[in-house]
């Protein structure tokens, strides 16, 4: 499965009130966020999500799409290689993550590094909103075998 698409998300709508509440969270009241009457006026035409907002949508949309490890009782975001924003998400759109397997290592008994090439695409758009190389770590249960 190395190097080949191995799941696509379900499209999720990006609306206002996410936004606002992501504001909230993170203390970014940009008003090209959160003022849809100011960011009408900007070359966006409206309001558009954050791109952190953008980026962590991504744990939602790999659950979902991502093919599930056998035997893992736990798994973690371990970090990013790269990430890059390409065109900003405007509220009220639809986006969806495809992910295509790029690596997997086993470090030690129990623990595997997967990483991905994660791509959220916004629907009807030619370019994606964001490109990112995504590593998650997983843990895996205790072989019976090795028990002492």
């Amino acid at each position: 499965m190395l190097g080949r698409e191995v799941g696509v998300s379900s499209w999720v709508e990006v609306n206002q009130a996410q936004v606002d509440a992501f504001a909230d969270v993170t203390n970014d009241h940009q008003f090209i966020h959160v003022d849809p009457a100011r960011a009408a006026n900007t070359p966006f035409g409206g309001t558009i999500a954050h791109g952190f907002l953008t980026l962590s949508l991504l744990s939602a949309m790999g659950l979902e799409a991502q093919p599930k490890i056998i035997g893992a009782v736990m798994g973690i975001n371990y970090g990013f290689d790269k990430v890059r924003f390409l065109l900003p998400v405007k509220t009220g759109s639809r986006v969806r993550g495809r992910f295509v397997l790029s690596d997997v290592q086993q470090n030690k008994p129990g623990e595997l590094d997967v990483n991905w090439e994660a791509t959220v695409e916004i629907e009807g758009g030619k370019r994606p909103a964001l490109v990112a190389a995504w590593l998650n770590r997983f843990y895996l249960e205790p072989d019976i075998d090795d028990d002492p």
